[in-house]
């Protein structure tokens, strides 16, 4: 998650979409049977934040 300065916002877009994609699918496949890594949907929302705020962040420059 270091390199998002570089990525363009069509990229981070993309990455968002993908993010909350997995996070979706962590949410309601868990629901059935126990997933071994429990912190996988906080460590998602973290990304998905880090990602939103650097696109923020781009916005208030222009």
């Amino acid at each position: 998650m270091k390199n998002l300065e570089k990525k363009t916002e069509k990229d981070l877009q993309k990455m968002i979409a993908e993010k909350k994609e997995t996070l979706r699918c962590f949410r309601f496949g868990s629901s059935g049977s126990k997933s071994k890594n429990v912190k996988e949907g906080v460590n998602t929302r973290k990304n998905i934040a880090r990602i939103l705020t650097e696109l923020k962040g781009r916005e208030s420059l222009v």
